[in-house]
């Protein structure tokens, strides 16, 4: 039996398709503070010309901003993919409460994979995280984004 997928995970997946749509690799983001949508974001490297403009990065940039602090200890992160390590390490930084993500990422992600961030004594803040949540969907999108450019 398949669930509906949370709202903001929806809205980080079709922010992830747009992206997509603009050649950017398809990830997005959403940042909530008690279930109302703060910031929403897809990667942005291509369009900002610039290597930190990762969904989640930008996301964490625009909740910020709209709160008036970096501190968003009472905000939840909903990403398409696993971060990577620069991403994991702002969302310490900014005390993200709950992190949920959809697809894993072997190769680049620091919080299941690489690096671990969250669980290196250096880390002062680790959020709750949840995995898997529309994990198909992301990483079909990803997959086919990728197939396209190798093809």
């Amino acid at each position: 039996m398949a669930f509906p997928l949370p709202d903001p995970m929806r809205l980080a997946l079709d922010r992830a398709h747009e992206a997509a749509l603009t050649g950017e690799v398809p990830v997005g983001a959403v940042v909530t503070r008690e279930g109302e949508v703060v910031a929403v974001a897809g990667n942005a490297m291509r369009d900002r010309h610039d290597p930190t403009a990762h969904a989640e990065m930008v996301a964490l940039r625009e909740a910020a901003r709209a709160l008036g602090t970096s501190r968003l200890d009472d905000c939840d992160l909903w990403v398409t993919l696993e971060p990577c390590a620069m991403c994991a390490g702002a969302i310490a930084l900014a005390r993200i409460a709950r992190l949920y993500f959809a697809a894993p990422d072997p190769k680049g992600g620091a919080v299941f994979h690489g690096p671990r961030l969250f669980g290196q004594p250096t880390c002062h803040h680790a959020p709750d995280v949840y995995p898997g949540i529309g994990e198909e969907e992301a990483a079909a999108m990803l997959r086919r984004f990728f197939q396209e450019r190798r093809g």
